[in-house]
């Protein structure tokens, strides 16, 4: 008998005497006799019937009244067929008698509410205390994990660390008092310790990311100081649980930073998640770091359980998939895993966890296989599932830990769901084993690798956006540190005109300074006089005359060699952005990749609108409908997205067939003489595209009432842009056409929060919305609206979140924000908070850096008067108000009690709110339950109407077709009475 059939005999032995030591028990999620195995039976049968479930029992705990109950039952489950009986009860009692809903409210809650007592073992320390004593007695030992995983501030984080600090204090006497019990207390390598812990590092800091690599670990690490050294006095074990993927590598240089500062932990543990595909290089990373450490550490073992997060994050986000994609790869790999941990006994304490009855079998087959006591490792699972397999577990002598959560409901729903999620998979082992009955010899066939190829990537053809950088790898953040230092070294360059088909240096020059460093010069452009307006107005009309008839193939071809260009310089050109307006890393990144995503995008958009469209079909005539190019346009672009609203705006009009004239604004100057460069280095024809920095007053002004100017882009203020719309119309006698303009104005943006919604999501989408480049963003949010009854300490949480977000220069990522664009920009920005301050009530006022640079902190409001200045002018800076309505009808008219008409949001978990929020607010560009900045090209084409624009939106399908004139062209096919047959258009 060789080894792996000798292996697989054993795992069969054991799997059959685990099944029949279970002896027909079912876990009481699935026991049909009870209220909540027959919920979840109804869930399963139908998949639309589960995601309502799961929807509503995810909103429950957040709902104040029985009422609002009851009209959430009704949203989510009024068109479901075969609804549970109880819920059916609660609306039929509802209807019969007013009175009733809070006796059906309560029921609801209740039943909802024995879900998550299903999974959490108590709310505190003290009255978790008697669950872990039953454990006890039957054998079986914990893991506590203390529930609230969204920290969005450093009160939060330390509130957090000190409900840790609390349950070590409190629980360590009781525990230390009871009775040993050898299985549970010792080991081959000598004792246990009987209290034990897992931390989830992100709770421990607000603005963890691996951006900021070091100040993540060692601010991290630091704040789990009082944890530790409490462990360590108290005795207790800690784990670092592992979570999503983007923290994966984090995580593990946090275990590794926190044993070197203290290295005297009892018992210090990670988690590795099998479903990974690169888990299997950490695990022997770490078995050689603690080999040349000298320590021992135990190692938990799990599948996953973000596996549906991680598919769709990555997707959205363009980044390879860093998950199996199927389950039997998943389990191969974890048998894979658990083989290496075995081998590895004697560095590494094996903790497997999972309820899978396979992959529990093949453990306890290869460590008796390879002669290891049963001491040796240990079997996890979750608290309430899987009660028939710990006690078989128990029962044939081996240790046995629970995963043991506390906390309240409401920061425990995510934990909740994902358990209602992995018991109700059609993959689930526990649903298979309890609810399918499937057959024992299916339950412990051992797993293969899928023969399923990976999913392809979206066709050539098509268009997909360019991944942003992924900054948990260290090769990004070191390139970006190197572009940093590269750039730098070209400060104080002079950069001159681009215009009729060769470089221009002028006396008079526009200075570029470093907003976090005014006194330090990044460059200088040359200055455009009207003279030189005037060269390039006759030079464009002249190149337009065979550009417009370049094949639009070739013309696309430009986009796409520029595209590539950018894609080459992406780092360098990211790094200007930081020097010259001001950006983080992050926010430079995403404005260079949304560049690429327009040149791409109206590239093959272009394709698309080349062909003439036959209309009609009548004999005797032919009739086609055809774009082309207006003329010679100017492009001016603002400061604030310095290479992307350009790129979009340039782009399209020279692929459309017209010349552009390209001013810039005098603030991104550099910025704008880089998108120069990339057209320039696929061989743009001269004329094609024109640089002509000046002054808006002179330059700008004059080119905008040129009569040879056709059309006119431009993105900036509200007042710049009414008035080029106002000298544009003007149409002179020496012109013959009338301009076009294509303007985005601004807005004064606002998310909507109502009693259902979550407020952790809420919160961060509404920072992320409104301090993203320090609000200097069209589309950033400066009103928050909060309807009827929301969350008491939202306005707290808010404002703590705000108050932790650092402030200082962008070169350094630990900074998530950086300075306001110009001393004007900051003066505009004191003077709206001085306002702002005399009439409402101040929540945070975040004091700036000390520096030089126009830094200023993030400030809060609130009982501001909805039509005051504060309230509808467009600030430009961190500046937020909240207001309050008592409903959503009311807060809809807040919403819409503007000039403006650019994005809006809504964070909500009513069916019925969303849906009329959809209907009734408006702006052009609206997200539900997201932040309202950050849309994507070909995603969420962007742009409003009202006072925030005119033209159709950026990045969509209408986009082009401003820059061109449609024709349409009628030929009479009749000869002699003789008509052509008529052609028919093919698919």
């Amino acid at each position: 008998m060789n080894g792996q059939t000798d292996l697989e005999t054993r795992v069969r032995r054991i799997g059959t005497e685990l099944h029949r030591l279970m002896g027909g028990e079912v876990p009481s999620l699935f026991d049909r006799g009870r209220w909540k195995g027959r919920l979840m039976e109804w869930a399963m049968k139908d998949e639309a019937s589960k995601v309502q479930l799961f929807r509503f029992i995810d909103v429950l705990p957040a709902l104040k009244s029985d009422a609002l109950v009851m009209r959430m039952l009704d949203e989510y489950f009024a068109g479901l067929e075969e609804a549970p009986s109880l819920i059916l009860r609660g609306l039929t009692r509802v209807s019969r008698k007013i009175t009733l809903p809070q006796i059906a409210g309560k029921a609801i809650r209740s039943g909802v509410e024995s879900f998550g007592g299903q999974f959490i073992a108590g709310t505190g320390p003290h009255d978790v205390l008697k669950p872990l004593r039953r454990l006890r007695d039957q054998g079986i030992t914990f893991t506590l994990d203390v529930l609230g995983e969204a920290v969005l501030s450093e009160p939060e984080a330390r509130r957090y660390r000190d409900r840790y600090v609390e349950l070590l204090t409190v629980l360590a006497p009781a525990v230390a008092s009871w009775p040993k019990v050898t299985t549970l207390d010792e080991d081959h390598c000598g004792p246990i310790p009987r209290l034990d812990v897992s931390l989830k590092v992100s709770s421990f800091n607000s603005q963890l990311d691996p951006v900021d690599w070091d100040g993540s670990v060692e601010g991290t690490v630091a704040a789990m100081g009082p944890v530790l050294d409490v462990a360590k006095k108290l005795g207790a074990g800690v784990t670092l649980d592992m979570e999503h993927y983007y923290f994966k590598d984090l995580t593990i240089a946090m275990f590794k930073r926190m044993l070197d500062a203290h290295p005297d932990l009892p018992r210090p543990g990670i988690v590795l998640q099998a479903y990974l595909k690169d888990t299997r290089q950490d695990l022997h990373a770490l078995i050689d770091w603690v080999r040349r450490k000298g320590l021992r550490i135990s190692l938990r073992l799990v599948k996953g359980a973000y596996w549906d997060y991680e598919t769709v994050m990555s997707a959205q986000r363009g980044w390879p998939c860093p998950v199996f994609t199927t389950k039997s790869e998943t389990d191969y790999q974890f048998e894979e895993l658990t083989r290496v941990l075995m081998q590895h006994a004697d560095l590494v304490h094996p903790a497997i966890a999972t309820h899978n009855l396979r992959s529990i079998s093949y453990a306890a087959g290869l460590a008796e296989s390879m002669g290891l006591p049963k001491e040796a490792f240990e079997f996890q699972t979750i608290y309430g599932m899987a009660e028939p397999i710990r006690t078989a577990l128990q029962g044939m002598g081996y240790r046995v830990r629970v995963y043991t959560p506390v906390g309240e409901l409401l920061p425990g729903m995510a934990y909740l769901i994902r358990r209602l999620l992995e018991n109700t998979s059609n993959e689930s082992f526990l649903r298979k084993s309890f609810h399918d009955e499937t057959p024992l010899e299916e339950l412990i066939r051992p797993p293969e690798p899928s023969a399923q190829p990976e999913p392809s990537e979206p066709s050539a053809e098509g268009f997909k956006n360019e991944p942003l950088l992924d900054f948990s790898r260290t090769e990004n953040r070191r390139s970006m540190k190197d572009a940093l230092d590269r750039t730098r070294e070209s400060f104080g360059t002079t950069y001159p005109l681009y215009s009729c088909g060769r470089d221009v240096p002028t006396d008079r020059e526009i200075v570029s300074l470093n907003p976090s460093y005014p006194a330090e010069k990044v460059g200088s452009v040359a200055r455009a006089s009207v003279a030189d307006a005037d060269r390039a107005v006759d030079y464009a009309s002249a190149a337009w005359k065979s550009w417009r008839r370049t094949d639009p193939r070739e013309r696309a071809q430009c986009l796409v060699a520029a595209a590539e260009w950018m894609r080459s310089e992406r780092f360098n050109l990211a790094a200007i952005e930081v020097h010259e307006v001001g950006k983080t890393w992050q926010e430079a990144d995403a404005d260079v990749t949304e560049a690429i995503d327009f040149l791409a995008y109206y590239a093959r958009e272009m394709l698309l609108l080349s062909a003439p469209i036959r209309l009609g079909d009548l004999p005797g005539e032919e009739n086609s409908y055809l774009y082309e190019p207006k003329g010679v346009g100017l492009v001016i672009s603002p400061w604030n997205f310095p290479l992307a609203i350009p790129a979009g705006m340039v782009s399209a009009a020279i692929v459309a067939g017209n010349c552009v004239l390209f001013k810039p604004s005098s603030l991104s100057p550099i910025c704008g003489w880089k998108l120069v460069e990339a057209f320039r280095s696929v061989g743009l024809p001269p004329g094609v595209l024109q640089f002509l920095p000046g002054d808006g007053e002179e330059v700008g002004e004059y080119l905008v009432s040129h009569p040879r100017i056709h059309f006119i882009a431009f993105t900036g203020s509200k007042a710049a842009g009414l008035r080029v719309i106002k000298l544009a119309g003007d149409a002179g006698p020496d012109q013959a056409h009338v301009k076009s303009v294509v303007a985005e104005m601004g807005g004064k943006n606002a998310i909507i929060v109502d009693e259902t919604a979550d407020v952790d999501e809420a919160v961060k989408g509404i920072v992320q919305s409104a301090l993203g480049f320090q609000g200097q963003k069209c589309s950033a949010c400066s009103r928050v609206i909060l309807v009827g009854d929301v969350s008491p300490d939202f306005a707290r949480r808010l404002a703590d979140a705000m108050a932790s977000t650092k402030v200082g220069p962008p070169e350094d990522p630990s900074h998530a924000m950086g300075p306001l664009i110009d001393a004007h920009a900051l003066a505009k920005v004191r003077r709206y908070t001085d306002m702002a301050s005399a009439e409402g009530t101040p929540l945070t006022a975040c004091q700036a850096p000390d520096g030089t640079g126009y830094f200023v902190g993030p400030a809060l409001f609130e009982g501001i008067a909805p039509d005051s200045v504060v309230a509808q002018d467009e600030i430009f800076g961190p500046v937020l108000a909240i207001f309050r309505a008592r409903d959503i009808d009311e807060a809809l008219d807040l919403a819409n009690r503007t000039p403006y008409a650019l994005t809006g949001g809504i964070f909500s978990r009513s069916p019925g709110n969303i849906l009329k929020v959809q209907r009734e607010m408006r702006v052009g560009n609206l997200y539900v339950n997201r932040k309202i900045t950050g849309a994507f090209v070909g995603r969420q084409p962007f742009g409003g109407f009202r006072l925030s624009g005119v033209g159709s939106k950026a990045g969509g399908p209408d986009y082009l077709r401003q820059f061109m004139h449609p024709r349409s062209i009628c030929e009479n096919t009749m000869r002699r009475g003789f008509a052509p047959p008529v052609k028919q258009d093919r698919d």
